[in-house]
């Protein structure tokens, strides 16, 4: 596996070893050496799947805030996926910026997101599947979001949400969000 660090700190994009032969392919997608040796969250409690169905289906932006917080490895299994990871670790000097990257059945990438960060997707494709590595169990107490078009972040996504949950369009903008200074805690 390749690891390359994004502009934002503890943000890793990992494309696996990719060996084909006559009968297909194979890659590992997870190691906790490997994982371990960057510095990496390598223990999850969860594993997550979820598929959108239409495209430009939008989920996020995620977070769990307090001890809850999650780490995640995050992949597009099937169709393809804009991943967006967002830094809301007060005092980070990258407090409220945000990388993305397409993932996507094809280019096999995996998006690891350290705690600290909302998380959210795009579907570029039909039926996009998306599975989680998740480092904690999920607390509805602790869950929180982001509106994915807060003038604070500024996320310049590739197109205009066509189906977006209501729970997701109606997060409180950070700036009115008290709930934000619980997330660097842990």
């Amino acid at each position: 596996m390749r690891f390359t660090q994004t502009e934002l700190d503890g943000v890793w994009v990992i494309d696996p070893d990719i060996f084909p032969d006559e009968r297909g392919s194979f890659s590992r997608t997870f190691c906790t050496d490997e994982f371990a040796r960057h510095g990496l969250i390598d223990s999850f409690v969860q594993h997550s799947v979820s598929t959108s169905t239409r495209r430009h289906t939008l989920r996020g932006l995620h977070f769990q805030t307090g001890r809850h917080q999650e780490a995640k490895v995050v992949a597009c299994v099937q169709g393809a996926i804009w991943d967006v990871a967002v830094d809301l670790r007060p005092g980070s000097p990258n407090f409220r910026s945000w990388v993305a990257v397409e993932l996507s059945a094809l280019n096999a990438r995996r998006l690891y997101i350290p705690k600290g960060f909302a998380h959210g997707f795009l579907s570029l494709a039909q039926n996009s599947t998306v599975e989680y590595l998740i480092s904690e169990r999920y607390a509805p107490a602790a869950a929180s979001g982001a509106r994915y078009d807060d003038p604070a972040l500024a996320i310049n996504w590739p197109a205009a949400p066509a189906i977006l949950s209501d729970k997701d369009r109606c997060w409180p903008l950070l700036d009115v969000q008290p709930a934000l200074s619980r997330v660097a805690k842990a």
